[in-house]
């Protein structure tokens, strides 16, 4: 099973960033940080010519679901979705909340929760491409 899901889109870098910023509230998640690692590296004085930034977004109910089952798996919560720009290619891209999940714990439960993740952020990446 492919880890990664990724959609390339047509839209400018700084419109797919602003698409995904919209469309995450209205599937129902919140944005709690934007990263914008490409400054991040450039402002260490690497030489990084891409553009790349990383939301990080929550469903507090789904959220809490998974800390409840085991708090351990805050190590890997929020969700996280990039927006980069290669090789003249603006990406839209996430972790599998399921594959990701799956790794880390055989709760039924918990499997059920990142699937339902799973398919709104997936939504949430083709509103936005």
């Amino acid at each position: 099973m492919n880890p990664f899901f990724q959609r390339d889109t047509d839209k400018s870098f700084e419109a797919a960033c602003a698409a995904l910023e919209a469309a995450i509230p209205a599937h129902g998640f919140g944005l709690l940080a934007v990263h914008d690692l490409g400054a991040t590296l450039r402002s260490k004085g690497l030489d990084f010519p891409e553009q790349c930034r990383v939301f990080e977004v929550c469903n507090p109910h789904q959220a809490a679901k998974v800390l409840r089952a085991d708090i351990n798996l805050a190590t890997a919560l929020p969700c996280r979705i990039s927006v980069s720009r290669q090789d003249g290619r603006t990406r839209i891209a996430m972790v599998s909340p399921a594959v990701m999940l799956s790794t880390l714990s055989s709760d039924p439960e918990l499997a059920e929760v990142a699937r339902q993740v799973e398919a709104t952020t997936i939504a949430i990446i083709e509103a936005a491409a």
